[in-house]
């Protein structure tokens, strides 16, 4: 061991082998995030860096709301996950559906939803769904749901995929709208409340889910402005506003502790919520070396510029528009939360490239 003092090394488990986190190294990270406030990539940004035995590391930086005032961020701020919904909630929840007996990733989308008819729709599976191999379009239009919300699922359903199911891999939102509606189906519950009984409440993320109450909505981070009105705890997505502000591909709010508590938890097996075996198959990428992707989870992809480049090759992790990126390493028992209001408050703003070097600096803290 080196002479760095022992109050900034931390000993975990990689694996087998034994590693230390030099905590002193993760000070690169604040000249980084300053930089990037300064250029107007984002008002501010929270990180919390930490292993199976928790968070190592947890600091806010810049502020939550510039316009129309000034409020300073918080480690304790609560963000818009956007996409991280798509992992966090809606697969997390599926996979729970799935060790119950409920789901099978090889079940055609309409034994669960009878309304998806199509020729092509009815061959899609819950798997195809979860990789984003489905062939469905990115995004159906935005009008498919200024009708109501029942003619937007209406919409959903009778949308037919753009590629052959399973050919190639095509993000798309389509997908975890359609496996939230799976869920709900299949548990009898809301995704809203089926994930707080059976992630969030186990897990111990009391400030995480759908539609903030008034207390966590007085310290979430400002996205941008919808019809005059500066979005503050209220879902920027969309399609899931139209929704009612619960979807299967956006609307989770959150906090970096509370996102640490997933971690830690995924780097210790998955329990209480995933067993082993579960979890496994949940991280296990899937498709071609090019786009390369877990169930619900990113891995290897064009969405992957967050991504650590000295993460291992178990790493997963999933991105979010509003300027999130969340990854987590079972190779180095590390996890990464990036948390940002890039869209405010103005719309702009670019955070990827950051993230993926904050994740760099916090993998090259992991010492073997």
């Amino acid at each position: 061991m080196n002479a760095r003092p022992l109050a900034l090394l931390l000993t975990l488990v990689a694996g087998n082998a034994r590693a230390e986190l030099d905590t002193e190294h993760l000070r690169h990270i604040e000249p980084q995030v300053n930089a990037a406030i300064a250029a107007g990539e984002c008002a501010g940004a929270v990180v919390g860096v930490g292993t199976s035995e928790g968070l190592v590391y947890l600091q806010a930086f810049g502020d939550r709301q510039i316009a129309p005032q000034r409020l300073p961020m918080e480690t304790t701020t609560v963000f818009d996950l956007a996409s991280v919904t798509k992992p966090v909630a809606t697969a997390t929840c599926v996979l729970v559906l799935f060790e119950r007996g409920a789901l099978r990733f090889s079940d055609p989308a309409p034994k669960h939803l009878p309304e998806v008819t199509g020729e092509v729709a009815k061959t899609v599976t819950l798997q195809h769904l979860l990789t984003h191999y489905a062939g469905y379009v990115p995004d159906n239009a935005l009008g498919d749901y200024q009708h109501g919300v029942d003619e937007a699922w209406r919409r959903l359903f009778a949308l037919e995929p753009q590629h052959e199911p399973g050919s190639r891999f095509q993000y798309s939102d389509v997908n975890f709208e359609l496996l939230g509606k799976v869920v709900e189906r299949a548990s009898g519950k809301t995704l809203e409340v089926f994930a707080r009984e059976n992630v969030f409440k186990p897990l111990g993320m009391t400030e995480t889910g759908f539609l903030p109450p008034k207390e966590l909505r007085a310290r979430a981070a400002a996205t941008e402005p919808r019809d005059g009105k500066m979005l503050v705890g209220e879902v920027h997505d969309p399609r899931a506003a139209l929704l009612g502000g619960v979807a299967g591909h956006a609307g989770l709010f959150s906090t970096a502790e509370d996102l640490a508590r997933y971690a830690t938890a995924m780097l210790r097996g998955g329990a209480p919520v995933l067993r082993s075996a579960t979890l496994e198959a949940m991280t296990t990428p899937h498709g071609v070396p090019a786009a390369r992707r877990c169930l619900g989870w990113d891995h290897r992809t064009s969405y992957s510029t967050n991504r650590g480049d000295l993460f291992s090759d178990r790493a997963f992790g999933h991105g979010g528009f509003t300027g999130n990126a969340f990854w987590i390493d079972p190779g180095l028992d590390l996890f990464v939360v990036f948390l940002s209001n890039r869209l405010h408050p103005d719309g702009v703003g670019n955070v990827n490239d950051l993230a993926g070097r904050i994740g760099n600096i916090a993998a090259a803290a992991v010492e073997e």
